[in-house]
C-alpha cells in the first residue's frame, strides 16, 4: 500500500476523532463544567458566612477584604450566643418546626390518600380547586386570618402556627399524590381481599411505602417553620415565645456593627438545616423525582 493509499484511510479515522470529541465536550465535559461553577456561585454565600464569623473584627474592617481568616476567633460562637437568649429561641424554633412536621406530615398523607386511591364523585374536581390554592398569596388572607386568630384567643400563641399545618398544604397534597399514584393499585386490592379496611390499607400497608415522599414533605415544612419570619412577627407578641429567625433580628439591631457575631450567629441556625438535608438526601431526592414523574 502505498503513502497516499494510507493517508486516505487516515483522513476518515481522524474526522471521526474529532466528531468523537466534539460529543464528549457537549455532552459531558462542558455540562460539568457548568454545574461546577454554579454550584461554586451557590456554595460562595455559605463559605462568606463561615469565613466572616471567624474573623476579628480588624480583619473585617481591612481593606482589601481577605477571603481566608488570618487568625481563627473560634470564640465569636460563645460570644455570639451570650448576647442573646439563643437556648430559648432554639427551643421555640425546634417546637414550631417539630409541631409543624408533625401537622404536615399527617393531614398531607391522608388527603393525598383520599385523593390518589379512594374513588368519590367530584374527587378531581376538588383536586384542582385544592391545587389551585397555591395561587393565593399569603398578603391577600393574611388579615383575615389574623381576625379569625384574635376572636378565638390564639394571638401571641403557637397555635396560629402550628394548627393550619394539620389542614394540608396544596403543594404537599400533590406532591404526595402523584407518589400514591405510582404505586400498583394492585397492593391495595390485595390488602382488602385480606379483610383489611380502608384504614388498616392506608397506615399498614401504603404509608410505609411513602417514606420517600414524607421525607420530602417532612424537610420543606421543617425548614419553611425553622426559617419562617413573617408568620412569627404576626402571631408572636412576647418575647420569650420568639424563634431564632426573630430572634437573629434582634441581634441585628442591637449589634449592628458585629458582623462576626451576626454571622457566628446566622452560622449556627443555618447548620441543622444542612445537617437535616444531608441525612435525608437520599429520600429527598428519590421523593422528588419518582413523585414528580407522572400527572
Amino acid at each position: 500500500m502505498d503513502y497516499q493509499s494510507s493517508a486516505a484511510l487516515a483522513q476518515p479515522v481522524r474526522v471521526k476523532n474529532k466528531e468523537s470529541f466534539k460529543h464528549m465536550l457537549g455532552v459531558k465535559i462542558l455540562p460539568r463544567v457548568v454545574l461546577v461553577l454554579m454550584c461554586l456561585f451557590f456554595i460562595f454565600p455559605f463559605y462568606q458566612m463561615i469565613i466572616t464569623s471567624l474573623k476579628t473584627s480588624q480583619e473585617l474592617n481591612a481593606y482589601p477584604p481577605t477571603f481566608w481568616p488570618h487568625a481563627f476567633m473560634w470564640s465569636n460562637y460563645p460570644d455570639a450566643v451570650k448576647y442573646i437568649p439563643f437556648l430559648r429561641f432554639t427551643i421555640n424554633s425546634l417546637i414550631l418546626a417539630a409541631g409543624v412536621t408533625i401537622g404536615a406530615i399527617f393531614s398531607n398523607s391522608v388527603i393525598a390518600y383520599g385523593f390518589a386511591r379512594i374513588q368519590w364523585p367530584g374527587r378531581d374536581t376538588l383536586f384542582f380547586v385544592a391545587l389551585a390554592t397555591i395561587f393565593i398569596p399569603f398578603p391577600v388572607t393574611v388579615v383575615a386570618l389574623f381576625d379569625i386568630f384574635a376572636k378565638i384567643h390564639w394571638i401571641n400563641t403557637y397555635l396560629p402556627l402550628i394548627v393550619p399545618a394539620f389542614f394540608g398544604s396544596a403543594f404537599n397534597i400533590f406532591l404526595m399524590r402523584q407518589f400514591l399514584m405510582e404505586l400498583p393499585k394492585e397492593i391495595s386490592e390485595a390488602a382488602r381481599i385480606d379483610g383489611a379496611n380502608e384504614f388498616q390499607t392506608f397506615w399498614r400497608v401504603i404509608l410505609p411505602l411513602m417514606k420517600p415522599s414524607i421525607a420530602v414533605v417532612a424537610i420543606f415544612s421543617g425548614v419553611g417553620a425553622w426559617n419562617d419570619f413573617l408568620t412569627p412577627l404576626l402571631f408572636l407578641n412576647s418575647e420569650e415565645l420568639y424563634p431564632l429567625s426573630i430572634g437573629l433580628q434582634f441581634f441585628r439591631s442591637e449589634h449592628a456593627v458585629a458582623y462576626s457575631l451576626l454571622m457566628a450567629a446566622s452560622t449556627l441556625v443555618v447548620l441543622p438545616i444542612i445537617v437535616l438535608f444531608l441525612s435525608f438526601q437520599r429520600f429527598f431526592i428519590e421523593g422528588v423525582t419518582v413523585g414528580s414523574v407522572k400527572g
